[in-house]
Order: C-alpha cells, then sequence, then structure tokens
C-alpha cells in the first residue's frame, strides 16, 4: 500500500471512492457528528452557547444576547450548508473523499495550531466561559483523527 496524493484532487469527481473503507466510514461517522453540531448551533443555539459552548450570558441595555445569538445560528448555517455538500458526496461523488478531509484537517487544524498563535483566545482565557469550550479542547485529538483518517483516504488499494 502507498499513499496516492493524486486521490486528493481526481480527474473525475465520481462515486468510485479509492481509499481505505475505515476512512470512507469515519467520514460518514465525522460528518454525522458535523451535522449535529450544526443544528444545534442553528436551531438551539442559546443551549449550544451557554450549556455546550460554556459561555456567559452577557448583560447590557440594549441586550446583546439576541444578537449574539443571530451570529451564532448564522455560524451554524454555514458550518451546516459545508456538511451538506459532504452528504452530496457521501452519496454521489465519493472520489472527492480525500478532498472534503483535507478542508475538514484545515478548519480544525487551524482551530489547534491558528488561533493560539493568532491571539489570546476569549475562549480559553475564561473572561466569557466558565470552562474551556469543547470546540478547543478536543480540537488537538480531531485534528490527529482527521490526520490519520485522510491518511487512510488517499491510500490505494491493491
Amino acid at each position: 500500500m502507498n499513499f496516492n496524493f493524486k486521490n486528493m484532487l481526481p480527474k473525475s469527481a465520481d462515486n468510485s471512492y479509492q481509499g481505505h473503507k475505515i476512512a470512507l466510514w469515519g467520514f460518514v461517522l465525522f460528518t454525522i457528528l458535523m451535522t449535529w453540531r450544526s443544528i444545534i448551533h442553528m436551531f438551539f443555539e442559546q443551549y449550544g452557547f451557554h450549556e455546550i459552548g460554556s459561555f456567559v450570558v452577557i448583560s447590557g441595555d440594549p441586550d446583546p444576547m439576541p444578537l449574539i445569538f443571530r451570529f451564532f445560528s448564522l455560524w451554524g448555517f454555514a458550518q451546516l450548508i459545508f456538511c451538506l455538500v459532504c452528504w452530496i458526496v457521501i452519496y454521489q461523488y465519493r472520489a472527492l473523499i480525500p478532498l472534503m478531509y483535507l478542508i475538514w484537517l484545515f478548519e480544525w487544524g487551524f482551530r489547534t495550531f491558528g488561533y493560539p498563535l493568532m491571539r489570546d483566545d476569549i475562549a480559553v482565557q475564561g473572561l466569557y466561559t466558565n470552562y474551556i469550550t469543547p470546540g478547543v479542547s478536543f480540537a488537538p485529538y480531531v485534528t490527529i483523527l482527521l490526520i490519520i483518517l485522510f491518511g487512510l483516504s488517499i491510500l490505494d488499494r491493491k
């Protein structure tokens, strides 16, 4: 078995997936999890923001929380759009799964390495949070998992 980096950008975007089956089913499970996350952020923004994300309620006059919830909901909608693209890939264009892994890896890798280098993360400082959010604390593990699954997705099965 060897890594075939040409599988990242196949000549034909069809349903012929060339990688390891573990990476295929890992992509399905990861997409389920990310779809669930997106729906929570979009439709249950108060629960996702306070209970899961651990952000505290900010008071003021006028109340800033409806605006904050709207932005949180829009972020969930943007996530859901990308999840829809992933579901289309799963059902019709499986040859693009390595590329989708690369895009997910870029997002989660940036959470892991980019944000801590760019600025002091408000989610880590505790100024606006009760504890470190799952998106921050689990990002290194998700990044490692995505690297492994990406590697399996570009393996040639011979």
